[in-house]
């Protein structure tokens, strides 16, 4: 096992991993991100994330995405915002070394918190993350606005 940065050469195989987390999560069709977004987007001169991939036999079969945030309460934080491991390297140890280097970056960042989603049915994950030590906020609702909402919103203001 060989857990490194990912670099723009990965991204197709990055993309593969979020589209077989897409269909985990029942959401088949809902990546529309390309290759092409993700090496503009990860690459250019003020990179929008940063990748850990795990290898083995020279495989991508796992990833960690991350970008940075900023809390009016903590300062520089780190969002998660994927960790993916290839279902059939579940249980090997991939994901814990992904999560691990994405704590590790936290700490050598001196970032005062690192978040993340998870669903609430994934209860394998829930288990893991308290487990480690991680909090799960229950009285915090996630809120977002998809691009039809957006839309709606500033066509109706």
């Amino acid at each position: 096992m060989n857990i490194r940065r990912g670099t723009k050469n990965d991204m197709q195989a990055v993309l593969d991993l979020i589209q077989e987390l897409a269909i985990f999560e029942k959401e088949p069709d809902a990546v529309v991100v390309t290759v092409a977004d993700l090496e503009r987007d990860g690459f250019g001169d003020n990179p929008l994330f940063y990748t850990f991939v795990a290898e083995v036999d020279q495989e991508i079969v796992g990833m960690a995405l991350y970008y940075y945030r900023y809390s009016t309460w903590k300062g520089r934080t780190i969002h998660l915002e994927d960790l993916i491991v290839k279902e059939k390297m579940r249980g090997s140890g991939l994901g814990l070394a992904l999560y691990t280097k994405v704590i590790e970056q936290g700490k050598a960042d001196n970032v005062r918190r690192i978040e993340w989603n998870v669903l609430d049915w994934n209860t394998p994950a829930i288990d893991f993350y308290k487990k480690s030590g991680a909090k799960i906020l229950a009285d915090w609702d996630v809120v977002q606005m998809d691009e039809q909402g957006i839309n709606d919103f500033l066509t109706n203001l």
